[in-house]
């Protein structure tokens, strides 16, 4: 894990702010991942809009699970849970930013309450979750949206870091989530609502 706390990041955002509330202090904490984070931070300086390749493990892991279900997982967080770390889209599915340690253990503790359930299997909805930690690393979307990352494929924020030490769920946390997300898939359409990508989580409203 690299040192963040003195790297500058002056000049970042011409507006000191990014895509979907991500603030240059919020930059440098994701950039603190690397082992480079001042290159980090000079090439998000000079092309705001290029994603990056970060290691997961140290500063934060990742919860890929897929794009519909993500934000159903999302939606519990913010409107029944404590809210969510920063979360973002990339290539069709959402990437929860996690607390590390949480790629460990979260597989586990869906296999327990798949299996120890009395009802046959709470997390028998749950699609499969890819979880990144030590030794893996996700692509990071860029600081600034790229015009182009409403296409399907595409890559943005939907919770963008704000601070140099964002809180970040643990696996309990996620398992909750999950575990809320697939009894909402079970009664509601399996299509999302026509404005999913409207939405916007009030970090001020985290618990």
């Amino acid at each position: 894990m690299s040192s963040f706390r003195h790297e500058p990041t002056y000049g970042l955002f011409d507006e000191g702010r990014g895509s979907a509330g991500l603030t240059p202090d919020g930059a440098a904490w994701l950039a603190s991942a690397g082992t480079y984070p001042r290159s980090t931070l000079a090439l998000w300086r000079e092309h705001p809009d290029a994603p990056v390749v970060l290691p997961c493990g140290s500063v934060f892991d990742v919860v890929s699970a897929p794009a519909v279900f993500g934000r159903r997982m999302l939606d519990r967080l913010w409107g029944d849970g404590p809210g969510s770390g920063p979360v973002a889209v990339f290539r069709g599915r959402t990437l929860l930013f996690a607390a590390p340690g949480t790629a460990q253990r979260l597989p586990s503790l869906l296999e327990w309450e798949e299996f120890g359930s009395r009802d046959g299997g709470r997390t028998a909805a749950v699609p499969p979750l890819l979880c990144h930690g030590t030794g893996d690393a996700v692509t990071v979307p860029a600081p600034v949206a790229d015009p182009r990352s409403r296409l399907p494929l595409g890559s943005r924020w939907l919770v963008g870091p704000d601070t140099r030490q964002p809180w970040l769920p643990g696996p309990e946390v996620l398992i909750w989530a999950a575990v809320r997300a697939a009894r909402e898939a079970v009664r509601i359409s399996i299509f999302p609502p026509a404005d999913q990508d409207a939405k916007v989580y009030d970090v001020s409203r985290r618990r």
